[in-house]
Formats: structure tokens, sequence, C-alpha cells
């Protein structure tokens, strides 16, 4: 077992069973023993490769999609780039290089970093170290200086700590992480009572079957609530690039990835990256609520589609080499074929002030 497993058993048996929130957030957040803060999770040699690694067309795209979104803005003479979850800043290094083509807008922005791993801030670090413009760290959005905005969270979300419920009876149950009987693994347990209150049957959920399962992701409404409010306070431009699901139907969407391979997410707390789907649906509302206007969500391949990669890919293969033009190829249908990250994957962007239409987006649902 793991020393943050260690950590866990001494809790549970202090505390009794935690809620799957904690659980994550221990597992993937702990000071000493938590994922992020105990490994470079990114890459070949980690758990997982996000789109930033796959292709460089994926940041420059977002790059010169964010110098469109500041021109829609009316060019402001200060700007802010943010970034949530950097990873190892391969994003915004391939999103500066492509951006600096749209005159001014360089000279405009300061690079913000949100990020809570010490692992990984030291490796955005050394990325980022040749960059002219000034970059910043932060532990949280709230901390970013005031001021209009872009922001790009890509697979961010979809790390926040969920709670889950399972229906039975006509009542909620919440699923914990308890022990078992012999004290030396980790297990699943549903609470023996009905939910208190915190779980609200979602509005239009109706004659449900025993047995179905109900993710909430509190910090996620959270983060969006607190960034909408940011967004009609100072103006500007938030998209979130994440797997997930336009509208939730119910599921358990909780998992666990080491060695590039699906893993049991109780098994090894600390050592496997743990996720769950994100809910659109859901945030949209928080955002809606709010008062700014949202763009989607569409599909990751319609969304890049939309923005020219296609193009783009087409203009790397004219000068490259047959081999490079074989790698082209392989990225672009792994970013934006249907089989791989294209469908799975959605884009939605939150927006104000309303007055103009954001490139990617045709006021639709997901395609």
């Amino acid at each position: 077992m793991t020393k943050l497993f260690d950590y866990l058993k001494l809790r549970i048996e202090s505390e009794g069973s935690i809620t799957l929130a904690d659980y994550m957030a221990e597992s993937l957040g702990h000071s000493e023993f938590g994922y992020y803060n105990s490994t470079v999770p990114l890459g070949k040699s980690g758990d997982f490769i996000t789109s930033p690694e796959v292709s460089q067309m994926f940041g420059e795209l977002i790059g010169l999609w964010s110098a469109v979104c500041w021109q829609q803005l009316g060019t402001p003479s200060k700007f802010n780039f943010i970034e949530l979850g950097p990873g190892r800043g391969t994003l915004l290094m391939d999103a500066i290089r492509a951006a600096k083509v749209a005159p001014g807008y360089l000279d405009s922005i300061e690079l913000h970093l949100v990020e809570t791993s010490p692992i990984l801030a030291k490796l955005q670090k050394e990325s980022l170290s040749t960059l002219k413009n000034s970059c910043l760290w932060y532990k949280k959005f709230e901390q970013v200086p005031d001021g209009p905005f872009f922001l790009i969270g890509n697979e961010f979300i979809d790390t926040l700590p969920i709670r889950q419920y399972i229906g039975a009876g006509g009542e909620w149950y919440e699923q914990l992480v308890g022990l078992n009987k012999f004290s030396t693994a980790l297990c699943r347990i549903t609470s023996p009572t009905p939910s208190d209150g915190e779980f609200i049957v979602p509005l239009g959920l109706s004659g449900w079957d025993d047995g179905i399962i109900w993710e909430i992701c509190h910090e996620a409404q959270k983060i969006i609530s607190s960034i909408s409010s940011a967004l009609l306070e100072r103006g500007g431009v938030a998209i979130f690039i994440d797997y997930g699901y336009v509208k939730q139907t119910g599921g358990d969407t909780f998992q666990a990835v080491r060695n590039h391979e699906y893993s049991d997410p109780l098994e090894a707390p600390g050592l496997t990256d743990l996720t769950a789907h994100v809910d659109f649906e859901a945030i949209k509302q928080v955002a809606e609520k709010k008062g700014v206007r949202v763009s989607g969500p569409v599909t990751q391949g319609v969304f890049l589609r939309r923005i020219g990669i296609e193009k783009r890919a087409e203009k790397l293969m004219n000068v490259a080499t047959p081999r490079q033009k074989r790698d082209i190829e392989t990225s672009v249908k792994r970013l934006i074929d249907d089989n791989e990250m294209g469908r799975l994957f959605k884009v939605m962007a939150l927006s104000y002030p309303e007055t103009f239409q954001l490139e990617g987006f045709c006021n639709a649902e997901c395609d």
C-alpha cells in the first residue's frame, strides 16, 4: 500500500468513512503524499497525455483564438492571459508563439498561471523562462489581478473532486470511501441514511430506477461562479475544454489512470490520476444564472475544425518530411476524430459583454 493509504486509514479509523470528494482531494492534493505534489504526471513517461502534448497545433490555435477575442474586446492595452492547471506549460508556449502574428497583442498581455503543484510550477517556470512576457503564479484564480482577461482551462475541471449519490426507494444515499473488514484496503460504502439535503435532485430527473448514480462537482460550480463574476466585473472570455457530457443521465464516471492505462481508483491513492467526466449542463446553468454569455458546448472535433486545424495541418505538411507528415496526420486524427478525442471532449466558453459572437460556436448545442 501507499503512504497516503496509511494516512487515509488513520483518518477513516478516527473520523469514519469519507466522501468521494474528500478522497479525491487528498489523493490529488495532499501536501506531502498527493499525486500532483509527488510526481510529474504528464507525457509519455507519466500517466496521461493532454491535447497540447499531442500536437503543437492545439496550443497554436488557442493562442490565435485568444488574440481574436482580444480584438473583439476592443484591444485593451492591458490584458491578462490566464491558464488553469497549465501542465508543463506546453499550451502556453505554443499559444504565445502563434499569437505574435496579431499586432500589439503580445505587448498587451501578462501571463498568469494558476497551479497548486510545486513540481509542475517548477517545470512551467523552466519551460516559460524564454518568454519576454512576465509570468506570475497563483494557487487560486481569485488571486489573479483585476483587468480584462482571457482564460483557458484545458482538462482542468475533470480533476476537481466530485460527490456521488445512489438512488434507492425514492431517496438518495451518498457513496463514501471506507475500509474493508480487515482494514487492509479502501472500499466504497453506501451511506446507511439518506442525504440530509445537501444533494438536490436535478430538475427534470424523474422516474429514475433504483441504483442510478448521480455525480455532483461542487468545486466546479464554485469556480465557474467565481470566473463568471470576474467576467461581469472586468470583461473577457473563458474557455473550458474537457471530456464530459452535454447532459448528465446518471452513471459512475469516477476513474483512475496509471501508466496510460485505467486502474482501480481506490487501489493506490496518491500514485494514480483521478478524474470524473465534466457535467457541462451543470456548469452552464451556473454561468447563465450569473448573467454571462455561454457558447457551446460543442465537441472538440467540431471546434478545432471551425477554427482552422485542418488548414494549419495542411500548411505544416507543405514543408514537412514524409515522417513528419505522418505524425501531423496522426495528431490531427487523434484530436478531432469522433472515435478518439474529437467527440468525447467538449468545448464551452463564457464571455462578457455579450456583443460579439465567438469563433467556433454557432449558438447551438453540441454537434
